[in-house]
């Protein structure tokens, strides 16, 4: 059930393509009376999500996460597209923040050489599995994707 104030949600609402970021048909809609955003699966809200490197990878993710925190504020609701169903933005803010740093710590690894598996073996993820990685996406796949994309 809606909250009252957030029934005008539908009169007035914008969308659209904002780049290549998850995949390449990543849209987001904004419904801006209500302060609600619904922004779909650039945001798994507490598990790890996929990436599809080819079209925006780890990077276009980040990106996407820096965008969806510019478009809210503290009292905006956020519909991701996987995992808890509502958020905010601290919660965008943790996965952004979880996002980056492994990206560093994959990047790091594969700067020093290392190869995928052994990447996957350094458990670049450590960190952030026992929050993170309990879902389809497990930590050995996150960083596999992450690695291909860094």
């Amino acid at each position: 059930m809606f909250h009252p104030d957030r029934r005008r949600a539908a009169r007035a609402c914008d969308g659209g393509r904002r780049g290549d970021h998850h995949t390449d048909s990543d849209i987001s809609v904004t419904f801006a009376e209500a302060n609600i955003v619904h922004v779909r699966d650039t945001y798994w809200n507490g598990i790890y999500p996929f990436i599809d490197y080819s079209t925006g990878g780890i990077d276009g993710m980040i990106a996407a996460s820096d965008a969806n925190l510019a478009a809210t504020t503290n009292d905006t609701i956020i519909i991701p597209g996987h995992g808890r169903p509502v958020s905010n933005k601290a919660e965008l803010k943790e996965f952004r923040d979880m996002l980056v740093a492994i990206r560093e710590n994959v990047a790091k690894l594969k700067k020093q050489g290392r190869s995928r598996d052994e990447t996957v073996v350094a458990k670049p993820t450590a960190a952030f599995d026992a929050k993170w990685g309990q879902f389809v996406i497990d930590p050995g796949y996150f960083t596999r994707l992450v690695y291909e994309g860094v």
